[in-house]
């Protein structure tokens, strides 16, 4: 999937020269946390987040440290902090290095982007004008209609148990030869020894993905790399079950 393909459109955006009240209001009226700051032509400047609005002067909130360290800062931090505590105007406390994205973007690459650079959310340009904005809510209303077509199929038991370990096969972290899989009427239990506690849970997951599972019963031991004491599955201790 690409940018264009999740995206909000058309963009809730705020002025340079707007008030920052206005840009507060917009932000309470809309139900957002972020506003995009555009120019007068248009073209993208910059954002506005609920962050920008931690530190002002009216709640008290500004920035305030030792005189020790304000010498270490110098007069330059010094001052754009007293912008961000005390500008009226959305130019005077918004954020100018936007991290954008075109609307052919792959989603993975804009999810990469918020990772990276600690943010919610990425504009989408077409050329150097706001074509529409992905944020991480946009993501997830993405994953759930994704996991909603994600309808189990009636899968036999051969093609399941086929499936699970081509999928292992793929996966480094996969312990493909000390692991059993038995499948009967789509119950998939795991057998076998792990060394690593991760890869239990690893490998339900991945069993869990495959069409037509219905259920995944844990009957692996873990075999503890120090010790060499065998631990069973808490299934299997609860059930008596044996590997």
């Amino acid at each position: 999937m690409k940018a264009r393909d999740v995206m909000t459109q058309p963009v809730v955006s705020v002025e340079t020269d707007a008030p920052i009240s206005h840009a507060i209001r917009l932000m309470l009226q809309k139900k957002i946390s972020g506003l995009p700051v555009v120019d007068a032509e248009g073209r993208l400047a910059g954002m506005v987040t609920e962050g920008d609005f931690l530190r002002r002067a009216e709640a008290g909130t500004q920035f305030t440290q030792p005189r020790w360290i304000e010498f270490l800062m110098g007069p330059g931090l010094l001052a754009d902090q007293y912008v961000k505590a005390h500008g009226r105007k959305v130019s005077e406390v918004m954020t100018g290095d936007v991290k954008t994205a075109t609307e052919d973007t792959p989603l993975d690459d804009i999810v990469a982007l918020m990772e990276r650079h600690h943010i919610k959310r990425i504009p989408v340009l077409r050329g150097d004008r706001l074509a529409g904005i992905v944020t991480r809510a946009n993501l997830l209303r993405a994953l759930a209609s994704l996991t909603h077509e994600m309808a189990p199929a009636s899968t036999d038991d051969a093609t399941i148990r086929e499936k699970i370990f081509a999928d292992l096969k793929a996966e480094k972290w996969a312990p493909v030869t000390s692991v059993d899989v038995i499948v009967r009427e789509g119950v998939v239990t795991l057998s076998g020894c792990v060394l690593d506690e991760r890869q239990r849970a690893a490998l339900k997951v991945l069993a869990e993905n495959v069409p037509g599972v219905k259920k995944v019963r844990d009957h692996l031991v873990w075999i503890e790399p120090v010790s060499g004491m065998a631990l069973e599955s808490d299934e299997m201790r609860a059930g008596g079950a044996t590997p």
